[in-house]
């Protein structure tokens, strides 16, 4: 891990030396050289995450996985996981849960989400990623600015609670991602073709109407927007 005012030039260093490569390219030089068995990708195998999974695939298929089960996922997503993984041959899947003893403090009854999601996305997502991120200098996410909300300005690098972060798909458009699916013969995850365009924890997605952006089924009615992972002052469960 790195200090935060490090971190910061670190991003900055990284930008100037990756930033313009295409993604695989970017991922190629970041896999390799530069952070050599110190990186990860952090995938949620949901509707979009076969692009990323099979560019790391193909240039190193070793490359940790940390795959964050929460408990409250969908049957789908678990089957699509397996299925990408054999299909890819990753050798490093890494199925992190939150640990057993605080969900017992904190959500005794499983209905967390219900009464206070932050909370409940603390518990089963936050703090059982930072604890499978440590020994890592980096991770690599599949956000995109298009999905609009907190991403909107989002940057390749960024520097994010004592690692870098990596957005290699950052600046891709919604046509780029179905364009990849199409060329490399990318399975879909099986809930898109019922409506579900951004898939996370059960309870808390939904359908995504027409003309609605895809992120809209997640948390919907609140003003929730991103679960916690990548928000720079996590909000503790108590």
């Amino acid at each position: 891990m790195i200090h935060v005012e490090a971190g910061e030039i670190r991003a900055r260093i990284l930008t100037v030396l990756y930033g313009h490569l295409p993604a695989r390219e970017m991922l190629a030089a970041l896999l390799g050289n530069e952070y050599g068995g110190r990186i990860a990708l952090v995938s949620s195998f949901g509707s979009e995450s076969a692009v990323l999974l099979h560019m790391v695939s193909e240039i190193d298929p070793a490359t940790p996985v940390i795959f964050l089960d929460t408990g409250k996922l969908f049957g789908e997503t678990m089957r699509y996981r397996d299925e990408l993984v054999d299909r890819f041959g990753l050798t490093d899947i890494r199925n992190v849960q939150p640990a057993p003893e605080r969900v017992r403090q904190v959500d005794p009854d499983g209905v967390l989400w219900a009464n206070s999601a932050d909370s409940c996305c603390f518990v089963r997502k936050v703090e059982p990623l930072s604890l499978a991120l440590a020994g890592f200098d980096a991770w690599i996410t599949g956000r995109k600015a298009y999905q609009g909300g907190l991403r909107q300005e989002l940057r390749a690098f960024e520097a994010a609670a004592g690692h870098i972060k990596v957005n290699p798909l950052a600046r891709w458009r919604k046509s780029d991602i179905e364009d990849y699916f199409v060329r490399h013969g990318l399975p879909r995850h099986p809930l898109e073709e019922d409506g579900y365009l951004s898939i996370g924890c059960m309870p808390c997605t939904d359908r995504v109407n027409s003309g609605e952006s895809e992120r809209a089924g997640r948390w919907r009615g609140q003003e929730k927007a991103e679960c916690g992972i990548h928000l720079p002052l996590p909000r503790s469960a108590g």
